[in-house]
C-alpha cells in the first residue's frame, strides 16, 4: 500500500529493509497495479529498492504490457470510432480508456476489453461489423455481445448491467438508459469523435459495477484507483444530491462509504473530494481483506470441468452472503432464484 501511494503521488511511511519483493510483484499483478508499483519504486532510496535484476524485469514488463499496449490500446479504439463513425453509428467508451484519462499516467493504468455503448443502436452496429469486418459476434452473455477488434476483446453494451442478477439492477437499467442519451461529452482521439459518459452516469456506473463484481467475486485496487482520481478530477461535475438519493434507495450507501474510506485511509485521496466518508471500521477491514487477499480463487471458476465449476460457484456463493447482504440487501433465497434464473437464460455463465 505504501508503494501504492507513493506510485500515485501521496504521502507513504518509509519501507521498511527486507521487503520480500517477489510476493510484492505478485500481488501488483493481482490488483492491477505492476506500472503503479514500479513509479513508487522509483522514489524509494537505493537501500531499499529490489535487487537490479527483478527491477530491470519489473521494467521491461510495464513497457511492453503496460506503455505499448496502451498505444496499441488507443489506435484500436480510434480505428473503432472511425469505422462506426463513417457508417453513421456513435460509440460511447464506458470505464476503460475513460477512466485512464484520469490517471496521473494514462498509460500506467492496465489495458483491458474494450467496454462501448452504441445509444441503443448495437443490433445495426454489430450487424454492420460483423458483414463488413468479418467478425463473430458472441451473442452469449446477458448485456452485451462480444467480438474481437485486432488484438483486443470488445464488449458492446445494450444493457449497462445484468437486468437479469437482481431486481435492483432491472430497475438500475431504466435510469442508465436515460442517462446513456446524453451524446454532449466527447474527446478527439487521431482525429476521430469519441463520445464520453457523464459524470453523474459515469459515477453511478463505476459503483454499481463495483458492486457486482465485488458480490460476485472481488475487485482489486485498480478498481478503487479508478473511482478515486475520477472523483479527484470530476467530483465537482456530479450532482451529488442525485447521487446520494440513488444510492440510499438502491442501498448502496454502506459499500459506497466503505470505498470512499478506504481511497481515503488506505491510498491517501483528501476526504473531501467525496460526498461522505463514514463507515463501520470492521466492515471497511472486512471488504480491503476480501480485495487483498479474496477467499475464492477466481480460477477455479474457469475448470473445465462442469461439475467442479458448478460446486465451487456455488461454495462462493455460500461463502458470498455477507457481500451480498452488504451490497444488495436481499435474502438468500431471493439472491438464489435471481441467480439461477440468470444462468438458465444464459446457460454459457454457468
Amino acid at each position: 500500500m505504501s508503494l501504492v501511494r507513493l506510485g500515485i503521488g501521496h504521502y507513504a511511511e518509509p519501507l521498511p529493509l527486507g521487503v520480500n519483493w517477489n510476493s510484492i510483484q505478485t500481488l501488483a499483478i493481482q490488483q492491477g497495479l505492476y506500472a503503479i508499483a514500479l513509479d513508487g519504486i522509483e522514489k524509494l532510496p537505493e537501500d531499499v529498492r529490489p535487487k537490479q535484476e527483478l527491477l530491470l524485469e519489473w521494467i521491461g514488463e510495464v513497457l511492453q504490457s503496460y506503455e505499448y499496449c496502451y498505444d496499441a490500446y488507443k489506435n484500436t479504439i480510434a480505428e473503432m470510432a472511425r469505422f462506426y463513425n463513417s457508417h453513421g453509428y456513435k460509440m460511447m467508451i464506458l470505464k476503460g480508456y475513460a477512466c485512464s484519462l484520469d490517471w496521473p499516467k494514462p498509460e500506467h493504468r492496465p489495458c483491458g476489453d474494450i467496454d462501448i455503448w452504441q445509444f441503443g443502436d448495437y443490433e445495426n452496429a454489430d450487424k454492420c461489423v460483423a458483414k463488413e469486418k468479418k467478425v463473430e459476434i458472441d451473442l452469449s452473455h446477458h448485456h452485451h455481445t462480444v467480438f474481437n477488434w485486432g488484438d483486443f476483446t470488445v464488449e458492446n453494451h445494450f444493457d449497462f448491467v445484468n437486468v437479469y442478477a437482481n431486481r435492483a439492477n432491472a430497475q438500475l437499467e431504466v435510469i442508465f438508459k436515460e442517462l446513456g442519451k446524453d451524446d454532449t461529452r466527447f474527446i478527439e482521439l487521431h482525429g476521430e469523435k469519441v463520445y464520453l459518459s457523464s459524470p453523474n452516469l459515469h459515477a453511478l456506473f463505476l459503483l454499481r459495477h463495483a458492486i457486482i463484481e465485488f458480490a460476485a467475486t472481488g475487485i482489486n485496487l485498480r478498481q478503487l484507483l479508478d473511482w478515486a482520481f475520477f472523483w479527484e478530477k470530476h467530483g465537482k461535475e456530479v450532482d451529488e444530491k442525485w447521487l446520494c438519493e440513488l444510492i440510499e434507495e438502491y442501498q448502496m450507501t454502506v459499500f459506497f462509504n466503505i470505498i470512499n474510506a478506504i481511497c481515503v485511509e488506505e491510498l491517501g485521496f483528501q476526504s473531501n473530494i467525496f460526498p461522505s466518508v463514514q463507515y463501520v471500521p470492521y466492515l471497511k477491514d472486512r471488504v480491503l481483506k476480501e480485495i487483498l487477499e479474496p477467499e475464492f480463487d477466481r480460477q477455479k471458476a474457469h475448470d473445465k470441468n462442469v461439475i467442479k465449476r458448478v460446486l465451487f460457484k456455488y461454495r462462493r456463493w455460500k461463502g458470498g452472503a455477507w457481500k451480498r447482504k452488504l451490497c444488495f440487501g436481499e435474502s438468500s433465497l431471493e439472491s438464489f432464484i435471481w441467480g439461477v434464473r440468470s444462468h438458465l437464460l444464459k446457460p454459457a455463465s454457468i
